[in-house]
């Protein structure tokens, strides 16, 4: 491209055809008498001869190599520069046994509720749906059952949580069950708190905090009824840490088909439970931290659930860009591994080159 103001000078190239047609046309021979020239056509021509046009053409390229640097020709390199405010979010997934009612689908075939609840999880992570992801967010992922895992910090290496996420499984050891609620919410909390220091570390105090908010997203089926914390405390913990909680009840009212296994046939069958949800502690732990509580009944709900969240809690980010402008007529251009020289220097050389041969190589003997 051409810097605006300087670019009607390329108009000059128009002369350019004409100058060359001056200095190429072809000149009056001046001739002498000579009995025969019979004897001078077998003569070979000259180098000289044969490249008596590179000194014009030189000058050509001088003079339309002047006009185009007259127009200040110039490479723009952009650069963006993204400023993003983001959001971290804890993932809290319950993985109980009674996780295991089928009473949600996925494209239309029954699933499990962990089933469904990695499906949509994974659609709010990533995008998909009518979810946009949450691309320049922190998100990590702490499922439980009797105890509270840690299988993911919060971090921006999404497919990382996205694939733990994945890998989670319904407790299957009657040890290993129960619903650990207050524990589940205290090691998230844990999690979040821990940005605090992380940032201060890594770049001190006097800088503005790059996370908007912090928030968690609870998902359980049941009521609290193992671990060490209780939902109410653990949430007061995550008050402190000005830390918002949404809770999300998941599972139909009532019953629900829960599949168990046959002692008399060994083979699996669907059997209708009763589902008992504390709905109670989970609007009274979202009303203490300044969040909601919302109830999942299917997968599209839970869809729905979970793009109201995408849209309550929004991250900020605003781009910049900066156009940094290389003069060509005056600075050299890096064509691969080759630095062409500027423009204008090109120019010089061109002319010098004409001006040494024409003295030189290609001069004109004149009549004295």
């Amino acid at each position: 491209m051409f810097h605006t103001s300087s670019a009607w000078f390329l108009l000059l190239l128009l002369i350019v055809p004409l100058v060359a047609c001056q200095m190429f046309k072809r000149r009056k021979n001046t001739s002498i008498e000579f009995s025969s020239t019979q004897t001078l056509t077998g003569l070979p021509t000259t180098w000289r001869q044969r490249f008596s046009w590179l000194p014009p053409a030189l000058g050509l390229a001088a003079i339309t190599l002047m006009i185009l640097a007259l127009a200040r020709p110039q490479e723009g390199r952009k650069q963006t520069i993204t400023d993003s405010e983001g959001i971290a979010i804890e993932l809290v997934v319950d993985r109980s046994g009674s996780m295991q009612a089928m009473d949600f689908t996925v494209e239309s075939q029954p699933v499990d509720r962990l089933t469904a609840i990695k499906d949509v999880a994974g659609r709010f992570i990533n995008g998909g749906d009518g979810l946009e992801g949450r691309f320049s967010d922190l998100i990590g992922l702490v499922t439980f059952a009797g105890n509270a895992d840690g299988l993911a910090p919060p971090t921006l290496d999404h497919a990382y949580v996205s694939s733990q996420l994945q890998n989670s499984e319904i407790v299957t050891e009657r040890s290993e069950d129960g619903t650990a609620i207050g524990d589940a919410i205290g090691l998230a909390v844990e999690k979040l708190a821990a940005l605090d220091t992380q940032v201060s570390d890594t770049k001190g105090e006097s800088e503005n905090e790059p996370i908007k908010s912090r928030i968690i997203i609870l998902l359980t089926d049941g009521e609290n009824n193992a671990g060490s914390i209780d939902p109410l405390p653990a949430a007061e913990l995550a008050n402190s840490f000005d830390i918002k909680i949404y809770t999300i009840g998941v599972g139909t009212k009532g019953r629900a088909p829960v599949p168990i296994t046959d002692p008399y046939t060994g083979r699996k069958v669907l059997r209708m439970m009763d589902v008992n949800i504390d709905e109670e502690t989970l609007r009274k732990v979202a009303d203490q931290t300044g969040g909601q509580y919302f109830r999942a009944t299917d997968t599209e709900s839970l869809a729905n659930i979970y793009a109201e969240i995408d849209r309550l809690e929004k991250s900020s980010v605003e781009s910049r860009h900066l156009v940094d402008y290389r003069e060509l007529a005056v600075e050299s251009y890096q064509w691969g591994a080759i630095a062409v020289p500027p423009i204008a220097m090109l120019s010089l050389l061109c002319l010098m080159a004409q001006v040494l041969l024409s003295n030189t190589l290609f001069r004109r003997a004149t009549a004295g």
